[in-house]
């Protein structure tokens, strides 16, 4: 599809997905949720790319769900996240009935799909923290604010942020930052746990482009493997289901030719080569 408000670049094994409109700090739209989870698959069906580095354009990450086009949209009744049926025809724009379908497949595509970091360059407000929890990596610049802003607009937490901010956070942290919808910077959200690290402004895309490629440099089944295991296993409580699933992937994973090519490549002291 032709994109509007993201940019999709690839950068050697590395696909870059910025969301773009600077002018309104990247504020989130159905239109740029329709937009980012094709870029995704676009990604994943691309066999030369092994990871995605997701950041945004000018001085904001994401502020959050655009308000005017959004949330007055639901006041108003509107059938269209981005106005009325004849403004937003051919928009792109996500029916309302159809924005808990998309918002639901959000989780999953991103614990489905290959390595995911969020190059966090300026404020994650709202759906701008809550889009990208489910990712790999969380990176941010020294700058960055960030906050799980709902309750400040009347609203509850979506895709599914109450469990990653405890999974993140800890119980205590995750109820604070919720319930108060308090804006914290980039150190503090380090501390907490909400994020993986903290760079300077303008080392941000570098270091989260190197964690990519360092990545993409491991075979795809493997890393999707991987990425389901961490899903399903993280609140299991039956050990023996956790490890019944890990040796189902094992011997997935003893099948493949990415597991060949990385022994042939240990045993011939040689770089493997999975793309």
């Amino acid at each position: 599809m032709d994109y509007e408000q993201i940019i999709y670049e690839v950068r050697d094994e590395v696909a870059l997905i910025t969301l773009n409109r600077p002018d309104r700090l990247n504020a989130w739209t159905g239109r740029m949720s329709v937009e980012l989870s094709d870029a995704i698959r676009t990604a994943n069906d691309d066999t030369t790319i092994g990871a995605m580095v997701f950041t945004g354009a000018g001085r904001g990450f994401c502020a959050g769900a655009d308000v005017e086009s959004q949330f007055k949209a639901q006041i108003d009744g509107e059938k269209n996240l981005g106005g009325s049926s004849s403004r937003s025809s051919g928009s792109g724009e996500a029916p309302a009935n159809e924005r808990g379908r998309q918002a639901g497949g959000w989780v999953p595509l991103c614990r489905e799909s290959k390595p995911m970091v969020a190059a966090i360059n300026g404020h994650a407000i709202g759906v701008g923290l809550t889009m990208i929890l489910p990712m790999d990596q969380l990176i941010a610049a020294d700058t960055a604010k960030l906050s799980c802003r709902f309750v400040k607009m009347g609203i509850t937490p979506e895709l599914a942020s109450s469990h990653f901010l405890v999974s993140r956070c800890g119980w205590g942290a995750a109820s604070d930052l919720a319930l108060s919808g308090r804006i914290i910077e980039a150190p503090e959200a380090l501390r907490l746990g909400l994020i993986d690290a903290v760079v300077p402004a303008d080392q941000l895309l570098d270091v989260a482009l190197a964690k990519a490629r360092d990545y993409a440099s491991n075979p795809d089944p493997q890393l999707r493997m991987i990425k389901d295991l961490l899903t399903r296993n993280a609140c299991e409580t039956d050990l023996e289901e956790a490890q019944a699933r890990e040796m189902d992937a094992l011997a997935t994973a003893f099948k493949t030719p990415e597991f060949a090519e990385a022994v042939d490549a240990f045993l011939h002291k040689r770089p493997a080569k999975f793309r």
